[in-house]
């Protein structure tokens, strides 16, 4: 179906989806209305199925309007539906790893994100006071204070949810400073993680650090203490309507290996592990996960959506062809990160 534009969304600045979703509007040169607070019921949109930010409204086969979330495939679908100023390379195997790394940005990075905001003191008042405020800054200061307690609230009730607790707090911690001192290195290398134009990648890695390195005080003052290079391209990333977009701004694929073997070793290093063990849990009906992350232990629920995700890198893994896996085989080859496409061949992965 044509996406009329502007595109209607609903969203937060809270929300590192909806961010990522923005900047990547922004370039893409896609017109948006966003929607905040109780604007898109008041307009009689749909609701979604599940109550995520950022939902967007776009018309099914039939035409009829849908309340439709996540980032991952709204993107693929405004990158078949509307042309131009691409943020998927053409190039399968570069495609491939920016699928990988953006994965890495959405599912592993926004653990140390709803860590950081909800575990520390300074950084549950800040986000307390804030996304209230957000929703609707005229509000008293008596509804304030009952949103603010409502919410932190509820949300440090859910750390466990995305694995953050007293145990698996360092390797959180530990794994977001590596990723600040290695992305410092990489954005000296190139502007943007596949080139000199940003990728769907770059967007997810922005979205997280739009909280991380600009929002939340404690992990905000890690990234300017070890990474200031990484806070301003955060700033820089959050519109790139006037870049180029040329078709030569994509790194040579014979490139990969050396420049993003640092950023991939990392995602081998905690990402890979992680997804492995929920799956096995998955798999043998286990409410919980356990796995050794970083040589320490973790343990958190098992969770449905990152079984699919580890699915869906296998499923991009197997579209190549024979030729384009080898490539990315030689660029993954003691990452860690080749672990996640043994997944497959498992008679068991279903």
């Amino acid at each position: 179906m044509t996406i009329n534009q502007p595109v209607q969304l609903k969203g937060a600045p809270g929300s590192p989806y909806t961010r990522k979703m923005l900047a990547y509007l922004r370039f893409r040169h896609i017109s948006y209305q966003l929607l905040i607070g109780n604007h898109a019921t008041d307009l009689g949109l749909p609701e979604p199925k599940v109550g995520l930010l950022p939902t967007f409204y776009l018309p099914d086969e039939d035409g009829d309007l849908k309340a439709v979330v996540d980032s991952t495939p709204l993107i693929r679908r405004f990158e078949a539906e509307v042309a131009g100023r691409h943020a998927v390379p053409d190039n399968p195997v570069l495609a491939f790893v920016n699928y990988l790394i953006e994965d890495y940005a959405d599912e592993w990075l926004t653990k140390a994100m709803f860590h950081y905001r909800w575990y520390y003191d300074a950084d549950i008042k800040m986000a307390g006071t804030i996304l209230p405020l957000w929703q609707s800054v005229q509000m008293s200061a008596e509804q304030l204070q009952k949103m603010s307690s409502y919410i932190a609230d509820r949300q440090i009730s859910r750390l466990y949810v995305v694995g953050s607790n007293d145990v698996t707090a360092p390797v959180i911690e530990d794994s977001y400073k590596r990723f600040l001192q290695i992305f410092d290195r990489l954005i000296q290398k190139q502007p943007f993680v596949l080139g000199s134009r940003p990728s769907s990648a770059d967007f997810g890695l922005y979205a997280q650090l739009t909280q991380l390195a600009k929002f939340d005080p404690t992990p905000a003052a890690l990234c300017m203490q070890v990474a200031p290079r990484v806070h301003a391209w955060t700033d820089l990333l959050d519109d790139q309507s006037g870049n180029a977009a040329s078709s030569d701004g994509w790194m040579s694929v014979d490139a990969v290996r050396t420049t993003l073997e640092e950023l991939l070793t990392e995602i081998g290093r905690v990402y890979a592990p992680a997804l492995l063990a929920n799956a096995a849990a998955l798999q043998a009906g286990q409410e919980q996960m356990q796995a050794t992350i970083d040589g320490r232990a973790w343990q958190q629920p098992a969770f449905a959506y990152q079984g699919k995700c580890l699915q869906w890198i296998n499923q991009e893994y197997q579209q190549l062809t024979a030729a384009d896996r080898r490539q990315v085989d030689e660029i993954l080859a003691g990452t860690g990160c080749e672990t996640l496409l043994s997944f497959a061949s498992r008679p068991d992965s279903g």
